[in-house]
Formats: structure tokens, sequence, C-alpha cells
């Protein structure tokens, strides 16, 4: 008996610790957070006097509307959303077909293409010959360099074939029986079994084109094309030569430049929690779905 109050002590005073540790470590991760967006809706003044500013006495959206009421950071935010939208669209579309046809034992050449699938997950070729390669197709200064490089993903290529190797072949079958073609197959049987794979696979394309830097920094010369993350780095470095907004500069001279930078990181992120949500239910089944074995 000793022995199990003892064990049961000891478990407490394990689970006291570990909610203690999370807490901690939640309130590490969520604090830069919450201090972004304080900032971005504090006041001058308030955020002049200095010190570590957890709650404004006085709430302001100068910085929103300085922000909004910029050509250069609503043409970035559209060009940004533009590549999230077409570009995930053309992505799902290129892998999921492509897992598709390599899940099918039907197809010629099957198995040299996944070697070469396989091999594109281990070895990088690089920057600059990706850069070359961009460049003798003609995309420096196109937005389809931001698209066409990063079209499909090795490994997300992969994860989805194993999800439709659990699809059994005999739906196929039956549907070809029924008078469906290869198309008819994939639209009307395949694809809306499909739905949580291509939801979770869609969330990381959105994020990764919505957040698309690196590509940019390398194949985007002409400020009119930036997206969004390449204007946010000039924010952060200065803010009244990368808005590009003179006029409003001049009437709004009192914004302090850090919450108008917190306002702009703010602003950039709001998309991708806003689609989270709906997809969050598909996230876990669809990311994990062909990845293990029954």
């Amino acid at each position: 008996m000793p022995r199990v109050l003892g064990d049961s002590t000891t478990n407490r005073m394990f689970q006291t610790a570990n909610v203690f540790v999370l807490i901690l470590v939640g309130f590490i991760c969520i604090f830069p957070f919450y201090y972004v967006f304080v900032v971005s809706f504090a006041t001058p003044e308030q955020f002049r006097q200095g010190g570590l500013l957890l709650f404004p006495k006085q709430w302001t959206l100068a910085s929103y509307e300085y922000i909004l009421a910029t050509k250069a950071f609503l043409r970035a935010a559209g060009i940004s959303g533009f590549l999230a939208v077409v570009g995930t669209a053309a992505s799902l579309l290129v892998t999921s077909t492509l897992s598709y046809g390599l899940s099918r034992k039907r197809l010629q050449g099957r198995k040299v293409m996944l070697v070469l699938i396989l091999l594109s997950t281990l070895f990088n070729p690089g920057i600059i010959p990706g850069y070359l390669v961009v460049k003798e197709l003609g995309m420096i200064n196109n937005i389809g360099s931001l698209i066409i490089p990063v079209l499909t993903n090795g490994w997300y290529v992969l994860l989805m074939k194993g999800f439709f190797d659990s699809i059994s072949p005999s739906l196929d079958e039956a549907a070809r029986i029924d008078g469906c073609n290869e198309i008819s197959v994939w639209f009307r049987i395949i694809l809306p079994l499909s739905l949580p794979s291509l939801a979770a696979f869609g969330l990381f394309y959105a994020v990764g084109y919505w957040n698309t830097f690196f590509n940019a920094v390398l194949f985007i010369n002409d400020h009119n094309k930036w997206p969004l993350q390449i204007l946010l780095q000039n924010i952060l470095i200065d803010s009244s030569t990368a808005m590009g907004g003179n006029v409003m500069e001049q009437s709004m001279q009192n914004l302090p430049t850090e919450t108008k930078k917190m306002a702009a990181v703010v602003i950039s992120t709001i998309p991708i929690l806003l689609v989270y949500p709906f997809l969050q239910k598909h996230f876990a089944k669809g990311a994990m779905i062909g990845s293990v074995k029954e």
C-alpha cells in the first residue's frame, strides 16, 4: 500500500511539473506574437514612452490605415495571393495526378520514375544550376519563376502515392466496366476520396507560396513584382523607402516605424490563420494517411 501511494505522489508531481513546463513553453511561443499584435495597435505616444508594452491604454488603427493605403503593399499582397491560389492549385494537380499514376502498377516506367523522384528528395541541384535553368527558360522577372521550379515536391509525391496505394484497384476496374475513361475515374472516383490528403498538402503548398522569399530574391528584380515577404523585408530595413509612399509618409510622420512594421507582419499572417481552421479537421488525417500501412 505505501508503495502505491508513493507511485501516486510521484505521478502527481510529474504531471504538475509537466503542465508547468508546457505552460512555460507555450507562453514563450505565444508572447512574441502577442507583442507584435499589441505594438501594431499602440499609439505613437505610448510606444515612444519606451519599456515593455503589454497592453495599450489607447488603441489606434493608424498603422493599419497607413499600410493598407499604400499601393506597394496592396500590390505585393495581390501577388502573394495569386501565388498561393494559382500555385497551390497547380501543385496539387501535378502532385496528385503524378502520385495516382505511380500508384498503379500498370504504368510503364513506374519503377524508374520512383527512383528518380526518390533521388530528388536526397540530392539538391543547388542554387546556381537552378538559377541557370530559370534564366535559360526566360523566366527571370516572371511570376512563373516562383511557381514552376517548385511545382511539386518529391516527398509529397511519395506520401500521396502511399495514400493512393490504399485505394483498391477494384474501384478503377468497376468504373471502367461502367464506361468511365481514365479522366472520369480520376474526377468521379479518386478525387472525392482524396479530399483529406489534398487539404493537408494544399495547406503545405499554400503556406510555402504565401511565404515565398528566397526564389523571389533570386529571380525577381522588378520591385513591382515583389511578393509580400520581399516587401516586408524592405519595410524592416527602411520603412520610408520600401513603401514608396512619400505623400503618405509626410502626412503620417508621427507614426513610429516599428508600429508600421508590426502592422505589416500581422496583416501578412492573417490569410493563413483564416484558412487553417477550415482545413484542420482534414490536416492530421490527410498528412498521415499513406505514411503507414496497417
